[in-house]
């Protein structure tokens, strides 16, 4: 029995060695070393490997980190490129109206500048008939190229006789207007201080009956003073306000 264990345990630590020989061939021909290499040869270039894969995978993370931070970026410039686009369109489109509007602003101008010239080609038309009078007239006889200048002489009296007669007459309203707004400052201020004289008056009649009362006998009565009518008294002392105020609610 104790044979056979120890013969068990011979196998078991043989294919464990054999195991080891394979596993450290495996390793030395990933590493690339000499099969017959030392175990700290084999640890070294172990550690190696092994900080070259940590290396890696940092390389990997910041390569990631680096490819989100990527990704963000072009969102953010996508979303700003969507957003110019869509302020593009906008200013587009507002430009459009604009120039919509110029168009038809012009196609106005156009045609008031048409019938402005229209205006003008009438008017010398009209001139060119007057010259072609004008001519006729200067071919005319002489008696009647006279009689006509006496005619248009004497139209140009009479209308200058009716200037005359328009000017004399303005100026005369023109004084008779400065005469009438004299007049009512004057009446204004007449009224003005004859206001404030019946104020007064007033002021004193009631000052005056207060102390009256208690000198009469108990069935004696004073005459009873007139109410002061302040909306009178206004339109009195300043006549202009309520024709103002009237003109301000017809206009409105």
């Amino acid at each position: 029995m104790e044979q056979a264990q120890l013969e068990l345990q011979l196998k078991v630590w043989k294919e464990l060695a054999i195991s080891k020989q394979v596993l450290m061939r495996s390793a030395t021909d990933a590493l690339k070393l000499d099969p017959n290499c030392s175990q700290d040869e084999l640890k070294t270039a172990l550690e190696s490997a092994l900080k070259k894969v940590a290396d890696a995978d940092a390389s990997v993370v910041r390569a990631q980190q680096e490819a989100k931070q990527a990704v963000t970026s072009m969102e953010k410039k996508l979303a700003d490129s969507l957003k110019a686009q869509a302020s593009a369109e906008t200013t587009a489109a507002q430009l459009q109206t604009t120039l919509d509007n110029a168009t038809k602003q012009i196609a106005i101008e156009r045609t008031a500048i048409a019938k402005e010239l229209q205006g003008y080609k009438d008017r010398l038309a009209e001139k060119d008939k007057a010259i072609k009078a004008i001519n006729t007239a200067l071919a005319d006889t002489p008696e009647n190229v006279l009689r006509k200048m006496k005619a248009l002489r004497k139209e140009k009296q009479e209308e200058a006789d009716a200037r005359r007669q328009v000017e004399s007459t303005a100026n005369t309203l023109r004084k008779e207007k400065r005469e009438q707004d004299q007049q009512l400052t004057e009446l204004k201020d007449n009224s003005a201080k004859l206001v404030t004289l019946y104020r007064e008056l007033h002021a004193v009649c009631t000052k005056l009956q207060e102390q009256l009362k208690p000198l009469l006998a108990q069935d004696a009565e004073l005459p009873a003073l007139p109410e002061l009518d302040a909306k009178l008294l206004e339109s009195i002392e300043h006549p202009g306000a309520k024709a103002d105020h009237a003109d301000s609610k017809r206009k409105k």
